[in-house]
């Protein structure tokens, strides 16, 4: 994989996951890198899910990528949600 290729798809996996994020009540900590790191593992989540259904833009099917990066967005907020507030 190229360098410019490896770029163009943590660009779409970010905005993927970006999309994801206002889709699903919660939010990503973190900034651009974490981001593009949920919308990896999104777009892995969605792929074992639907396959490579949809448009695809640089080697990304997007509509998997935002569905597993919505459940994974779902899933970060349950997890960290659970952390919050509670003292042991």
């Amino acid at each position: 994989m190229e360098i410019l290729s490896f770029i163009l798809f943590l660009l779409i996996a970010a905005a993927c996951a970006y999309l994801a994020e206002q889709i699903v009540p919660g939010a990503i900590p973190g900034g651009f890198f974490t981001a593009a790191v949920v919308g990896i593992i999104g777009a892995w989540i969605g792929g074992s899910l639907l396959g490579s259904v949809g448009p695809a833009l640089g080697g990304v099917a997007l509509l998997p990528c935002i569905l597993g990066s919505a459940i994974f967005v779902f899933l970060l907020s349950m997890i960290s949600s659970g952390f919050h507030g509670h003292a042991i």
